[in-house]
């Protein structure tokens, strides 16, 4: 699934560096408190324990950049977009912030949204600036192999290409939709961006390529709920099909 790496990159980055950088063993097990937690409720308020104990800590941004995904898993965008700023205030160049930001502000939006623009502006600039970070992104940990971090940063990457799929998406620029889908799956294959490629190819014009890639996810091992809006939009490309003769 698209973004494990991210919460696997999240704690250990939590883990590994507390001896180095806390500035008391209270710290630490703050910081600790944030990568143990088991729910996203429990994430965001050991976030806001740290927070409020150590202003001037030095995981300030790690710790921001765990509360806006908690917030996203829970489904509060606001929440979210406001925890992935204040992630991005503190590291401009955080990652995991930026993804997680794009992905917020391009979430739900519709074609004739008064704000349309703004949010879409926003979410190519998180994006693309998540990209720029993960160039010269170094290990967050020096445990990780390098294959272990190359997976991980390709996770990122086709989290940020996929965003800008759907930015163009909205944007009906198809061809561009394509082409951001290809590469995310490139960096890391996931069923639901292959059925977002289908859409885009279907509203292309390219049925039968999509109909392929639809088919690929009906027979792979993707959840039920996925299979489910895979077969939907191959019942939609049929249909556009046929009214096309």
């Amino acid at each position: 699934m698209r973004m494990q790496y991210l919460m696997i990159a999240l704690a250990l980055t939590a883990g590994m560096a507390t001896a180095q950088k806390a500035k008391s063993n209270k710290e630490i097990e703050a910081v600790n408190a944030i990568a143990t937690a088991q729910t996203p409720d429990d994430r965001i308020n050991a976030v806001e324990n740290l927070l409020s104990k150590y202003k001037d800590t030095e995981f300030k941004a790690i710790a921001l950049s765990q509360a806006a995904q908690a917030a996203q898993a829970k489904g509060d965008q606001i929440a979210g977009i406001n925890y992935a700023n204040r992630a991005i205030e503190a590291d401009k160049n955080n990652y995991q912030a930026l993804i997680v930001l794009g992905q917020l502000s391009v979430q739900g939006v519709r074609e004739f949204d008064l704000d349309k623009d703004e949010k879409l502006a926003r979410a190519t600039k998180a994006s693309n600036d998540a990209l720029t970070a993960l160039k010269s992104a170094q290990k967050p940990n020096p445990k990780l192999s390098d294959d272990q971090w190359n997976g991980i940063r390709k996770d990122y990457e086709a989290s940020a290409h996929e965003t800008l799929g759907l930015v163009a998406s909205v944007q009906k620029k198809y061809d561009v939709a394509v082409a951001e889908y290809k590469i995310a799956l490139e960096d890391a294959p996931d069923a639901t961006t292959m059925v977002r490629l289908a859409s885009a190819y279907d509203d292309s014009g390219k049925y039968d390529d999509a109909t392929a890639l639809l088919d690929k996810v009906a027979a792979s091992t993707a959840p039920d709920a996925v299979k489910k809006v895979a077969l939907s939009e191959k019942q939609r490309a049929e249909k556009m099909k046929a009214a096309k003769k």
